[in-house]
C-alpha cells in the first residue's frame, strides 16, 4: 500500500487553520463589550404579587412589590427591552417597552403586566422593532389601575442593543 506524502501536510495544515480560527474567534470575544443586556433589573420587577382591591369604579389587581423592586423606587434605572407602541404613530414619547420580543409580550399571553413599563421619554422617540434601552427614573404604581405597574419617567433612548 503506498502512503501519500501529502496528507501529513494537508492535517497539519487542517489544524494550523482550526487553531487560527479559534484563536481569532477568542480575540474578537474579548474585545466585544457587554452593553446592559441581558438585564438585572427585569428579574428584581418580576417579583411582584397581586391582591384584590376596590376603589371608586370597581375591583382591581393591586400590584404588591418585592423590597428588591421597591429598592429601585424613584432610582434612574437602565432598562433593555422591545417597543410597543400605543398609537398607530411611529413617533411618540409615551409607549410600552417589553422585557420580552413583541410575540411573546405581554399582551399574546406568555407573559405578565410585570413583563412591561410604561415609558414618558423625554423626547419623540422613533418606534423600532429592535432591542433598545432606555434610561429613566422607576415609578411604582399601585393605585391607578389605567396605568401599567410600572413606568419609567424622563426616560432617554440610549440606542439599540447589539448582540
Amino acid at each position: 500500500m503506498q502512503k501519500f506524502p501529502g496528507r501529513n501536510n494537508l492535517r497539519n495544515a487542517s489544524a494550523l487553520l482550526v487553531v487560527l480560527c479559534l484563536m481569532s474567534l477568542s480575540s474578537l470575544a474579548q474585545t466585544r463589550q457587554y452593553n446592559g443586556f441581558p438585564s438585572l433589573v427585569w428579574p428584581k420587577l418580576y417579583d411582584v404579587k397581586f391582591e384584590k382591591a376596590k376603589d371608586a369604579l370597581g375591583e382591581f389587581d393591586k400590584p404588591v412589590f418585592s423590597a428588591a423592586a421597591k429598592s429601585l423606587s424613584g432610582k434612574t434605572i437602565t432598562l433593555p427591552g422591545y417597543m410597543v407602541p400605543f398609537d398607530s404613530g411611529l413617533k411618540s414619547s409615551h409607549f410600552m417597552l417589553t422585557s420580552l420580543p413583541l410575540n411573546a409580550c405581554f399582551f399574546c399571553g406568555v407573559g405578565g403586566p410585570e413583563t412591561v413599563i410604561e415609558v414618558y421619554s423625554k423626547s419623540t422617540t422613533t418606534y423600532t422593532d429592535k432591542a433598545v434601552e432606555f434610561r429613566g427614573v422607576l415609578k411604582l404604581n399601585d393605585t391607578d389601575p389605567d396605568k401599567m405597574i410600572y413606568i419609567l419617567e424622563s426616560a432617554e433612548l440610549l440606542g439599540e442593543v447589539g448582540f
